[in-house]
């Protein structure tokens, strides 16, 4: 897949939920991507606060509100951020929040330009 970006990222889990599930399927599916050679696939750049409330069954409205605030970039590789061009890979979107927020603490952190590859897309209460 032909692609100009710098870093391919799944969107993270907490380290809780990580440790509970034992895998993070976004990152399970990405590095198995094909892309160029120069694109680098990290899981680790990208860091996610645990939060205990689940957010499937929440509108649109709420889930923004949420997810405010609950990524953040990991300090040992803010500085290959800058000026360069990530796209995140997430495995399903619902209401784009999710998306929206890391998108947001990416450029907040030097990033030029953010791509989303999403695999599927649900449904959502339209509420």
């Amino acid at each position: 897949m032909n692609s100009q970006a710098n870093y391919l990222l799944p969107v993270p889990l907490s380290s809780e939920k990580l440790c509970a599930r034992g895998f993070n399927q976004s990152w399970e599916l990405a590095r198995r991507i094909d892309c160029d050679k120069h694109i680098h696939k990290n899981p680790h750049i990208l860091r996610r606060h645990h939060h205990v409330q689940h957010q499937a069954q929440e509108n649109r409205a709420n889930r923004q509100i949420a997810i405010q605030g609950m990524f953040y970039i990991n300090p040992q590789y803010q500085d290959c951020l800058e000026s360069a061009s990530v796209i995140v890979f997430d495995d399903v979107m619902t209401s784009g929040a999710t998306l929206n927020e890391i998108a947001r603490v990416l450029k907040d952190n030097g990033v030029s330009r953010v791509i989303n590859w999403v695999l599927l897309r649900t449904l959502y209460p339209s509420s």
